[in-house]
């Protein structure tokens, strides 16, 4: 953790949604006058797209089905912790962009599948530094990445509407089929057990979407259920200082289920996220602008 170069984690699964959560900061950051800089997960994956798949042949060849990028292996997580812990020193970020498809592609000037070049934000360029990917808040006995971020975010979505999203997401955007998806679910499900998972005892908040209609079957669901067909559960780790019940009269149909957990809506999850977040964020500028 860090007074003077403050860091946000958010952390989630592949098709979790930390994308849409990532936006909602950047409003915030907007509104509130604040200068963020920003890493995301995949650039500290250790392959690029087809060294990747060629890691995962290898692997398989050697009698582990397992290998993904949920799991230490395939990312250079040691990388990562020093980041933080230089950002949180010095206001320094050293990071890259994974290269995801043409559009990326033409924004960047790298091919789809490929990392960028290394490059460095300066300090004093940005007043807080925001984490959005896979391993956030980790925690192994190589790597302690949870420690460095001053506020760290879950997005949870239950397991079903989590895979049903990344389903259509990866046909969508990434032309793979169902059974390509699938797939890859499967392969990863040892990782996300053992290193996924565990984050969110680690997180600060963690927000989890329920869907009210039936996804029992996430392999052959024709759409992905709409905000308006589910429910948030929020819950914190330390309810110590939350304005539950300003947080009940703000946002309407909401209601408490323990001492520490508010469930709202699924179409007000954006409100949720300014009410209960824009203060927080403005807490720790204001730590760092003291302590400087």
């Amino acid at each position: 953790m860090s007074v003077k170069h403050p860091i946000i984690s958010v952390t989630g699964s592949s098709g979790a949604g930390t994308s849409t959560v990532k936006r909602t900061f950047e409003e915030i950051f907007r509104r509130e006058g604040i200068k963020a800089a920003f890493i995301e997960g995949d650039a500290f994956h250790r392959y690029d797209r087809m060294a990747m798949k060629e890691a995962m042949k290898k692997a398989e060849e050697e009698g582990n089905p397992h290998f993904s990028h949920f799991g230490p292996e395939a990312n250079i997580l040691d990388e990562l912790e020093r980041t933080l812990k230089r950002y949180a020193e010095t206001g320094v970020l050293r990071t890259r962009h994974y290269v995801h498809d043409e559009e990326e592609a033409e924004k960047y000037g790298t091919p789809p599948g490929k990392f960028t070049d290394w490059y460095e934000v300066p300090a004093g360029e940005s007043d807080i530094l925001l984490y959005e990917g896979l391993h956030g808040a980790v925690v192994t006995d190589e790597v302690n990445i949870a420690q460095y971020a001053d506020l760290k975010i879950g997005v949870v979505p239950v397991i079903n509407l989590e895979w049903i999203q990344k389903i259509h997401r990866d046909k969508k955007e990434r032309g793979y089929t169902t059974e390509e998806v699938t797939k890859t679910i499967l392969r990863r499900m040892y990782d996300y057990v053992h290193y996924i998972c565990p984050q969110f005892s680690e997180t600060d908040i963690n927000f989890q979407r329920v869907p009210t209609v039936d996804t029992s079957n996430p392999f052959i669901a024709r759409w992905i259920p709409t905000v308006g067909e589910s429910m948030v559960v929020i819950r914190f780790k330390d309810p110590h200082g939350i304005d539950f019940p300003y947080l009940l009269s703000m946002i309407k149909d909401s209601f408490m289920t323990r001492a520490n957990t508010i469930v709202i809506p699924g179409d007000k999850q954006d409100l949720a996220m300014q009410l209960i977040l824009t203060p927080m964020i403005n807490r720790l500028i204001e730590r760092k602008h003291r302590a400087l």
